[in-house]
């Protein structure tokens, strides 16, 4: 294990891509997980992919909870590293990992002490879908810390410099659920609970792994003591720095759980294909996530350096790889919708129809979503979280109301898949020009002014 790459220095587009790369695979990896629980329940019953995909929800959320220390440690340690105060690097690491734990056991114990009455919410007329999401929620509820603290493990390594660690580990966990799947689900006849079993223990020996390789001195974790005493400061300069990107995708995943009530009056087969489509949608967001999170340790680190034009080109140069990217997705998501879709429910036409209008609309809008997660990346890294929450919480709002305009008409279901596109596509352009005007300011004041910090 190494101590990091020096994104201060080099050619940009190598540095970054050399670090962007695992990172983005280890966002596959963890997209993986969920996908490769759905193609299997896909062969199961239609039913058990409605019930994962309802309880798979409170994953999202629970991604939220995760943000507070992720987003707060991440932006912590890069502009550390790059003022080279490796010590100072090492206290938020642990003050991260101590938040992040506690909060892993609140949220843990909501869901499966209160699973009957989450599940409840969605309003299913279907009681073996209640009875397959409850129990889904329960088993991840019980092992959800380790859910919580990988993804702090990988930023600190991927904040540092060191992306390719990460990656390599987390490969071993999905290669875990690969197999823990069809044994579980199919070999063992444990259904939906043999998916959820899988994914927590995979999870678990991800956590082993990072905790094993924490003992050498090479890694920036190296050293650090859970069980000392929270140093109430810098917990509250991780929490200024990770609740507005939490609230943001914790507002996100609350919208999603309302819009799939919305959905869930159409029947199972439309939250099966909102469970499905989304999956496959999360190709494009969780690889521009795992870019962003290059952009975000890139720009910490040049800013803790005070290479202001060095943000700029980087930003740049970063933001049109991910415009490509995103432009690729849609061209995928549109025109090969029908082999895409039916790859996960083979069996069930109605659901691929309904599918195919899903991806297509989608489509649409993932070269602005790419555009929208890589330039919240960059503001991550100068410390200012507020920008994208405002942004994303603001439009995210609009699609309820929207959702429901459009799918009183005749549009119908797919009224909902529009405002969610539509949604999309305004938030890259705002947040693309927002960052703009502060890039702008930034090189001309060597450092951020007043207004922007």
């Amino acid at each position: 294990m190494n101590r990091g790459i020096n994104l201060t220095e080099g050619n940009i587009i190598k540095t970054l891509t050399k670090l962007a790369l695992p990172i983005m695979g280890t966002s596959f990896i963890q997209m993986a997980y969920n996908i490769t629980d759905i193609m299997w329940l896909g062969r199961l019953d239609t039913r058990a992919v409605a019930a994962a995909g309802a309880g798979g929800f409170f994953l999202w959320l629970g991604a939220a909870f995760i943000l507070i220390s992720q987003i707060g440690v991440g932006v912590s340690v890069a502009q550390s590293y790059g003022k080279g105060d490796y010590l100072r690097a090492k206290d938020y690491i642990t003050q991260g990992l101590q938040l992040d734990i506690l909060i892993a056991i609140v949220y843990g114990l909501s869901l499966f002490f209160l699973k009957s009455e989450i599940i409840g919410f969605f309003n299913f007329d279907d009681p073996v879908v209640v009875t397959m999401a409850e129990s889904y929620l329960s088993i991840i509820g019980l092992g959800i810390v380790f859910h919580f603290l990988n993804p702090i493990f990988s930023t600190a390594m991927n904040s540092s410099g060191n992306s390719l660690s990460p990656f390599k580990i987390n490969t071993i966990g999905l290669a875990v659920n690969i197999i823990l799947d069809p044994v579980l689900i199919f070999g063992f006849g444990l259904g939906i609970k043999g998916a959820a079993i899988a994914t927590i223990s995979s999870q678990f020996i991800v956590t082993f792994m990072f905790l094993i390789i924490s003992r050498n001195k090479g890694v920036i974790f190296n050293g650090i003591r859970l069980f000392r005493k929270l140093d109430i400061r810098k917990v509250k300069e991780i929490i200024k720095l990770g609740f507005p990107p939490a609230t943001q995708t914790g507002v996100h995943a609350l919208i999603g759980i309302v819009l799939t009530r919305i959905i869930a009056e159409y029947g199972a087969v439309a939250v099966a294909v909102q469970s499905i489509g989304s999956q496959i949608e999360s190709l494009s967001w969780m690889t521009s996530e795992g870019f962003a999170a290059a952009i975000s340790a890139f720009v910490g680190q040049n800013y803790g350096a005070k290479k202001f034009d060095r943000i700029k080109e980087g930003y740049y140069k970063g933001i049109k790889l991910l415009g490509y990217f995103g432009i690729f997705i849609s061209f995928l998501l549109i025109f090969a919708a029908k082999p895409i879709f039916t790859m996960f429910t083979p069996n069930d036409q109605k659901t691929i129809a309904e599918g195919i209008i899903y991806l297509r609309i989608l489509g649409l809008s993932q070269f602005f979503m790419s555009i929208e997660i890589g330039t919240a990346g960059a503001f991550n890294g100068l410390g200012l979280t507020l920008p994208p929450t405002i942004s994303g919480v603001s439009i995210n709002l609009l699609r309820i109301p929207l959702a429901i305009v459009l799918s009183s008409g005749v549009l119908g279901l797919s009224g909902i898949w529009w405002a969610i596109s539509a949604t999309s596509i305004l938030k890259g352009i705002i947040l693309f020009i927002w960052f703009f005007f502060v890039l702008k300011s930034l090189v001309k004041n060597k450092g951020l002014i007043k207004p922007f910090a």
